[in-house]
């Protein structure tokens, strides 16, 4: 679990502060490199020279070909840390200029080569996670919030309220998400501001998902209201809500924190699902899903290979994830049993 949460941590970390780590702007073109590869780091020169800081050779295209490269051999780029190049805001809201890593101008670093328009693709996917890992644990509290709403007040009540809550919770488990997500996302509107279109995909994905954490918190409230303790408090006169704050939902933290770890992997994979289809935020705005479009075309899929990294990246966080929800579930039994 350790590993897992360091990892993503540092996943985490990376894009959040997307404009510190990535040597490039997501948006600039650069048509003289469509779809490079990705830059070679070397240590060792063509004349057989050691060198003890990393560089690069700029790619150059080849005469007569069509998007291939080779490296130029002079000069070598040294690459360089903590270098002055675009504006951008830290966490969108300190300006900088500082950027991790970068080399001089006029080459280029390419760490996870470029697309069809020369942009960098290592910064998109760094840009895109903001988008795509927000909508996931953005999507989860909405979900999470619901659920445990819904939940508490079916379990803490019962009666007609349960009964009510339950069925409705029961209708949304058996529906396919997938294809409620692609009708609810079809009859909005397709013509909105990027950011209505975020808020839109977040409030769809977590109103979708609700009714297995409600279900769960149920469970654990039925149990949890016939305890002593709680009858004890409430022969002192506490009122349902106290009673509910207090007593019951301290309860359902374990299971809600494992249902987290659970749901932003399904969700930020929703997000990229909607993107790919064309459903979620459009150009120029990178999303995982967006990036990833571009692999419709066969051309693309069959000839240039990092343009599955942002699948890449996709895989590390769900794993990630997976891991930290397996480990709390571990946690869970091992306290219950």
């Amino acid at each position: 679990m350790i590993a897992a949460v360091i990892l993503l941590a540092l996943v985490h970390l990376a894009i959040l502060f997307a404009g510190f780590v990535a040597p490039a702007d997501p948006a600039a073109q650069n048509r003289d490199f469509p779809f490079a590869p990705p830059s070679r780091l070397h240590f060792i020169d063509a004349r057989g020279h050691l060198h003890l800081r990393p560089f690069i050779y700029q790619w150059t295209m080849r005469p007569d070909s069509f998007n291939e490269y080779e490296e130029s051999h002079v000069p070598e780029y040294p690459v360089q840390f903590l270098v002055a190049g675009t504006g951008y805001k830290i966490a969108g809201l300190f300006p900088s200029h500082t950027h991790l890593l970068g080399v001089e101008n006029p080459a280029h670093i390419f760490l996870m080569g470029t697309d069809n328009y020369g942009r960098d693709q290592f910064s998109r996917i760094l840009y895109g996670g903001q988008i795509s890992v927000a909508a996931g644990v953005l999507a989860t509290v909405i979900s999470l919030a619901l659920g445990s709403l819904l939940g508490c007040i079916s379990g803490f009540y019962g009666k007609w309220i349960d009964e009510s809550a339950m069925r409705l919770a029961e209708l949304f488990l058996v529906l396919p998400w997938l294809y409620l997500l692609f009708a609810v996302r079809a009859f909005l509107p397709l013509h909105i501001s990027p950011t209505q279109t975020f808020l839109l995909l977040i409030t769809v994905i977590g109103m979708i998902g609700w009714a297995r954490p409600a279900r769960l918190v149920r469970g654990i409230v039925l149990s949890a209201k016939n305890q002593a303790y709680v009858a004890a408090s409430r022969g002192f006169g506490a009122s349902d809500v106290h009673l509910m704050r207090r007593h019951v939902l301290p309860q359902t933290y374990g299971v809600l924190l494992t249902q987290a770890a659970l749901l932003v992997p399904q969700y930020v994979l929703a997000e990229v699902t909607l993107s790919f289809f064309g459903l979620g935020l459009s150009e120029p705005n990178p999303s995982w899903g967006g990036l990833l479009a571009t692999l419709q075309q066969y051309n693309v899929l069959v000839s240039y290979w990092w343009m599955f990294a942002p699948a890449l990246a996709l895989v590390v966080v769900s794993l990630g994830y997976l891991s930290v929800a397996n480990a709390f579930h571990e946690r869970l039994q091992s306290v219950s049993s």
